[in-house]
């Protein structure tokens, strides 16, 4: 999976370059925090010569001038001075805390608009791709991309992007500083700086691969969780709890070890480095003791050169932090962007065909089709829908029934053949376009959070609330919903709990029907209700199929028995084709599934 390979290489110029795209509309913002970046480092490197200033000028006179320009400004009395050079101090500050509050707020603001601009494209990515994809795509791994690996993001524009630049620019400025005040012990302290980068190298290269586990666990506990959530019913009857906390513990004991790794890489890093700068702040102690002592160096250049050493290690701390967060946001962003390039199977043509005006015929031609190649689900499927036919379609569990609905719908393309509407191949239609004229109900009902008027418009604002108080009147909801508090503004919640079973079936065909469809769907719609409600389906059916071309795919014969013709569907070939009373004369597969279901009724009473 995805989620389990590393970057092979550390630094990635066009992936850095489609980042920094994502904060592109943003930019004015961006330069407004790079000035105050700037702004803030060149600040800091002011207060140790301020100090400098003060012991030179003022406590212990002798040194060289440092900044003339406000040298000469400041008054010759000691501590009218160091009163100048107090107040200068507590400014410079003040004004660094403004300014680094100003960057921070600036990068975090556009970090969540950046952010909020990328979710929205990866969901409605996520909508362009076609059923295929989702078959081989943990839904669980898709929220990680849009949760988790956009924070990794955010966390990048918001903090790491320009501190990154900012610890640079401070390193940098420290350096120059130090080297214009003692050349001879700045060469000393660099002595230190090749200690300095092996062990920030070996803290990085161990930190990049705990964070990739840390990444792969979290993928793996989202995908756990989102599965085992959704069956809890099916954990619960089953007694699966003991054995689905054992399998989560394995999962979580594996994201728990990713994260010690991670924190004793931390844990050493850290400290080292701290040894290694007192150990150099030590030697500099030593030898600018010896350059004061023999009047060399002065006091203030000294305490001022300590100051800047002292703070030389944390830039180099921050960024190989820093580091880790780029190469964080650089694998996130690899698999976000290999996402959004992930290109949907089932494509608009150039120039799509009109829709016919009204309804017309629906042909199957030749029709092949597997899911995966050679295992061929559908084989040479004819035949012929005419417009207002009530047709059903039934045979074995795998016979092919469902695929020939997602055919027409065009969910998935088929590999020969073609299926026609109108005359027209599906396949020069546009897709949205070809759907609208559908309306489907499924055997497990799909509700929304919402309310029921909601998951009943599900978003068409053309639908009016005349229409469906009409289409629940129609399917025999309206009563429900009439001894409802709320009405149709009760709320429901998500995948409708709260609600029985032939409730939400009745939402799902008060939805198509609210649609007003030419064609209807219907997927084994009355398998999971009870023997009222199947009545009531019955009686809504009558309604739902008037004027409109229906297929209907069912296992209960008795709901299909009134259809115009029934085809009749085995090991993905259509093997019997006709009337009820006709299939049943011809003794054939129809009349063994009637005979089954019959004998099954039998037993049961």
């Amino acid at each position: 999976m995805q989620e389990e390979v590393s970057l092979q290489r550390p630094f990635d110029s066009r992936l850095t370059r489609r980042l920094l795209a994502l904060i592109l509309p943003w930019w004015p913002w961006v330069l407004v925090a790079l000035v105050c970046l700037l702004a803030n480092s060149a600040l800091q490197i002011l207060s140790p010569l301020l100090v400098k200033i003060a012991i030179d000028r003022y406590l212990a006179p002798g040194g060289g001038t440092t900044l003339p320009w406000l040298e000469q400004r400041l008054p010759a009395e000691p501590i009218a001075g160091l009163a100048h050079i107090t107040l200068l101090y507590f400014g410079i500050l003040a004004a660094g805390l403004l300014l680094d509050f100003s960057q921070q707020l600036i990068m975090q603001r556009t970090g969540q608009h950046a952010m909020f601009a990328l979710r929205r494209r990866i969901l409605a990515r996520l909508h362009e791709l076609d059923l295929r994809f989702f078959d081989t795509n943990p839904v669980g791994r898709l929220v990680t991309r849009v949760t988790s690996d956009v924070d990794a993001l955010n966390e990048l524009f918001a903090s790491g992007l320009v501190s990154l630049l900012g610890d640079t620019l401070v390193l940098v400025f420290i350096l120059l500083a130090m080297f214009r005040l003692s050349p001879a012990l700045t060469l000393l302290m660099l002595l230190a700086l090749p200690a300095v980068f092996l062990v920030t190298w070996l803290f990085r290269r161990a930190v990049q691969e705990s964070n990739r586990r840390i990444r792969a666990a979290v993928a793996r506990i989202n995908s756990f969780l989102q599965e085992h959530i959704s069956g809890i019913s099916v954990l619960q009857l089953y007694n699966r709890e003991a054995r689905a906390a054992r399998d989560f513990a394995a999962v979580n004991a594996a994201h728990r070890d990713a994260y010690f790794d991670s924190i004793r890489a931390y844990g050493w890093f850290y400290p080292s480095i701290e040894f290694i700068s007192v150990l150099t702040i030590a030697a500099l102690l030593v030898a600018g003791g010896w350059q004061v002592r023999g009047g060399a160096l002065s006091l203030g250049v000294l305490v001022a050169f300590f100051q800047y050493a002292m703070r030389v290690f944390r830039p180099i701390q921050d960024l190989s932090e820093r580091y880790n967060i780029l190469q964080s946001a650089l694998a996130a962003a690899e698999r976000i962007f290999q996402l959004l390039d992930t290109p949907a199977q089932i494509q608009p043509p150039a120039r799509p065909r009109p829709f016919p005006d009204s309804i017309a015929p629906i042909e199957f031609d030749q029709v092949w089709f597997a899911y995966k190649d050679g295992e061929w689900v559908l084989r040479d499927v004819s035949f012929r829908i005419e417009p207002g036919e009530v047709i059903a379609v039934v045979g074995h569990t795998g016979a092919g029934k469902t695929t020939l609905t997602n055919l027409l719908m065009r969910f998935y393309d088929v590999q020969r053949g073609a299926i026609r509407i109108g005359g027209i191949d599906i396949r020069e239609f546009d897709p949205r376009e070809l759907r609208r004229h559908f309306g489907v109900v499924l055997q497990d009902p799909t509700l929304f959070t919402g309310t029921i008027a909601d998951n009943i418009r599900l978003g068409s604002l053309h639908v009016t609330e005349d229409a469906i108080e009409m289409a629940a009147d129609q399917v025999n909801l309206l009563e429900f919903i009439e001894q409802l508090p709320s009405g149709f503004d009760h709320p429901v919640r998500e995948r409708g709990a709260g609600l029985s079973t032939g409730q939400k079936q009745l939402i799902s065909f008060a939805r198509a029907l609210a649609h007003n469809p030419r064609y209807l769907i219907l997927d084994e719609a009355t398998s999971s209700v009870d023997t009222e409600t199947e009545l009531r389906v019955r009686e809504a059916l009558e309604k739902m199929v008037e004027g409109r071309t229906s297929i209907i795919i069912a296992h209960r014969l008795s709901t299909i028995q009134r259809a115009d013709r029934i085809f009749v569907m085995h090991k993905g070939q259509l093997r019997e084709v006709g009337t009820h009373q006709e299939l049943l004369a011809r003794r054939g597969i129809y009349w063994k599934l009637y005979q089954l279901q019959y004998k099954d009724q039998e037993i049961r009473r």
